[in-house]
């Protein structure tokens, strides 16, 4: 596995966005790939739509404790209850393991990377524009400058896509030559005015 993150979306869990997010992974990968999700109900028709009979596809399904002391504390932490249950199925294909564990884990390593998506944190984004772009960052920095210790290389080299390691100064620069960002100038009635005091000190 390169472990590389090769699409990702920024939006909420609703359809539209999963059918945009299978449709990208379908134009980007190549062969017949396995891919796993949770029980989402759809992901099954956006897989099929975008894939035919081209992939194994398997469901994971968690089935959580509901009891009062599980809600309970898990209200207080933030996170998940206890897991209970675990019911695997194939929707698709012959799947050779049906696991949600590499995307778990990828979202462990954003949290734990990105002050942004950490829990019962104030580094929350407050806009969404910003938090885009921090998501964008995050996956290039993941994908070309991070050397991952059981590859002993960056994701993107592991792929093939590239021969070295990236710094984040090559990043920007791949940034702003796809996009030049010019100064966006402040309105007048926002820009500061100054005034001398008289008598003050000199």
């Amino acid at each position: 596995s390169s472990r590389a993150i090769v699409p990702y979306l920024t939006g909420k869990r609703a359809s539209d966005n999963t059918d945009q997010f299978i449709q990208d992974i379908r134009d980007r990968v190549i062969g017949t790939p396995e891919i796993s999700t949770d029980g989402y109900g759809p992901y099954k028709n956006a897989v099929r739509d975008a894939f035919g009979n081209r992939t194994a596809h398997g469901t994971i399904t968690k089935t959580y404790s509901v009891t009062h002391l599980a809600v309970t504390e898990a209200s207080r932490r933030y996170s998940p209850a206890e897991v209970i249950a675990v019911a695997r199925d194939v929707v698709s294909g012959v799947p050779a393991q049906i696991s949600t564990s590499y995307v778990e884990r990828s979202h462990l390593t954003l949290r734990q990377s990105c002050k942004r998506f950490a829990r019962l944190g104030n580094g929350f984004s407050k806009r969404l524009e910003p938090h885009c772009a921090a998501v964008s960052l995050y996956v290039a920095y993941y994908n070309l400058t991070r050397v991952h210790e059981s590859l002993k290389c960056t994701p993107a080299m592991a792929l093939g896509a590239t021969d070295r390691v990236w710094t984040i100064g090559d990043l920007i620069d791949a940034a702003l030559a796809t996009q030049p960002i010019a100064p966006v100038p402040t309105a007048p009635e926002r820009q500061r005015r100054f005034s001398v005091i008289e008598g003050g000190k000199a």
